[in-house]
């Protein structure tokens, strides 16, 4: 089921954080602070990396940030204009040749 509107991993993370400086849990996390920063202001998006680095650190799942990042994806590429791709239809099977 599709949320509407998620929020992007970033904003849930800082929460996470609470008043934990960036460079500290840069440097905790094994990323640069630039990247933590970017993904903390929704500028880029949490990897599969970085979703088992946070789960490590925060005791959750890498499923969660993982899955977090997946429906904030799935939810601004639905917001985008995209030209409609017709229904495939089944291909009938081929005649097996002896």
């Amino acid at each position: 089921m599709r949320m509407f509107n998620p929020p992007h991993p970033g904003l849930v993370l800082r929460e996470y954080l609470g008043k934990l400086p960036v460079c500290t849990a840069a440097e905790h996390l094994g990323v640069s602070r630039v990247t933590l920063s970017r993904v903390l202001n929704g500028r880029a998006g949490v990897s599969a990396d970085l979703a088992l680095r946070l789960s490590d650190a925060l005791g959750t799942s890498p499923e969660l940030w993982a899955g977090m990042q997946s429906q904030y994806d799935l939810w601004v590429a639905s917001r985008r204009r995209r030209k409609k791709v017709a229904h495939l239809h089944r291909i009938p099977k081929l005649a097996r040749s002896a």
